[in-house]
């Protein structure tokens, strides 16, 4: 490499828009659950790139779709349809409650896609007047600017102008705040079936079931945001089957493609017809490169020996962190279900999340934060018992840096 083409990390601030502030290092390369930098460090990889890398990076199967597709047809567009598409609906059709398919590229538009339909749905059968959206305070459904709104952060959606209205924040797990509130008016209500960017926050089996139950009485829609939940990351294919509450609508993005981007809306016969020909529409959704990578991803991840092994991983990391808790007495709790884990400060600890971020990083492991006040796991659904256990001895250093 030339000089002049070298690329390091002063380049992003001189080309890139600051909404981002990436770390020093640079990946280069990634197989399975590791990663290397320009200059050639390995690091254990538990971020997963944010709840993306599902079957780590490069995995065999992944790379056979994609090279195969590319050899074929890279894109049509929505005049037309195409095979991998209409395979990857099947599919996913198949694993879940849905009986139609919405292909978007992020799990942002899959979630404006929902909530559209939901709109949509409300008006053509209950008049215009039945348009509010019941959402819960730290929840995250996207950067687009409904999204964004119906996300419950106001740090992320204040600044850009009149936003979109008839959208109300509750409490998450708040029963009581939810009973005196949902009307008649409520056309949807939408919630993540385990809080991802609001620190890890399961919800109680009474509240879940709950709102399922207030969505019937009013006429409501209920909408799960599975973008960081689905695809495997809870030992369920979707999280919700976890739960034993079914959804009417369903996003998923994240881990569908394992790093290709890819989202989906997935509802039912009723709901689909109110988004008729013309009311909604992508350039690339359903991008034959795309779903014929997703495909491959949910061939392996919908296997039971995958799932199965997503609830041992699960426990390899509660007990290694409950070891690494016993020496330094740094977390209150480990939240979370599954490979979206949450490791939650305690009072001494608080605020510090991304100091243990940076102190990982600098001993060879990627991790997350959720909040200020929590460190997020997030690896890869096949990372190996070795890998776990390596990146968890990271982690010991790391903190013990900061003691």
């Amino acid at each position: 490499m030339t000089v002049e083409n070298k690329v390091e990390r002063s380049l992003f601030d001189e080309v890139m828009v600051p909404c981002y502030n990436p770390m020093e290092m640079i990946p280069v390369k990634g197989e399975g659950a590791r990663v290397w930098d320009q200059q050639g460090r390995e690091y254990i990889d538990f971020a997963g790139g944010i709840a993306v890398s599902c079957l780590g990076h490069c995995h065999p199967a992944m790379v056979d779709a994609v090279t195969e597709q590319a050899n074929k047809l890279w894109h049509l567009s929505n005049v037309m349809t195409n095979e991998p598409a209409l395979r990857l609906a099947k599919k996913l059709t198949d694993v879940c409650f849905a009986e139609k398919v919405f292909f978007a590229n992020s799990g942002a538009e899959a979630n404006e896609a929902a909530l559209k339909l939901a709109r949509r749905w409300a008006a053509d059968v209950h008049g215009p007047e039945k348009s509010e959206i019941i959402a819960f305070k730290q929840g995250f459904h996207g950067r687009t600017f409904f999204t964004v709104t119906v996300g419950g952060q106001a740090a992320y959606s204040d600044g850009f102008g009149p936003k979109p209205g008839d959208v109300t924040h509750l409490p998450y797990n708040d029963i009581e705040a939810l009973e005196a509130h949902i009307s008649d008016r409520t056309c949807a209500i939408m919630m993540e079936p385990l809080q991802g960017e609001g620190g890890i926050i399961s919800p109680t089996s009474e509240f879940v079931n709950t709102v399922r139950e207030l969505c019937d009485k009013h006429n409501a829609l209920l909408i799960f945001d599975e973008v960081q939940t689905g695809n495997g990351r809870t030992g369920n294919f979707y999280a919700y089957q976890g739960l034993g509450v079914t959804p009417d609508i369903l996003s998923t993005a994240k881990s569908l493609g394992g790093g290709f981007p890819i989202g989906a809306m997935l509802t039912t016969n009723e709901l689909a017809p109110h988004l008729k020909v013309g009311t909604h529409g992508s350039t690339y959704g359903g991008n034959p490169l795309a779903c014929a990578v997703a495909e491959a991803v949910v061939d392996v991840v919908s296997q039971p020996e995958t799932l199965e092994g997503v609830k041992v991983r699960e426990a390899l990391f509660r007990d290694g962190l409950e070891k690494i808790n016993e020496k330094y007495q740094i977390f209150s709790e480990v939240r979370g279900k599954g490979l979206l884990l949450g490791a939650a400060l305690n009072d001494e600890w608080q605020g510090r999340a991304r100091d243990v971020l940076v102190a990982a990083g600098k001993e060879g492991l990627m991790v997350l934060v959720a909040g200020a006040n929590v460190v997020r796991f997030t690896p890869s659904l096949v990372i190996t018992k070795e890998e776990i256990e390596e990146g968890l001895a990271k982690l010991d250093k790391a903190i013990a840096s900061l003691v």
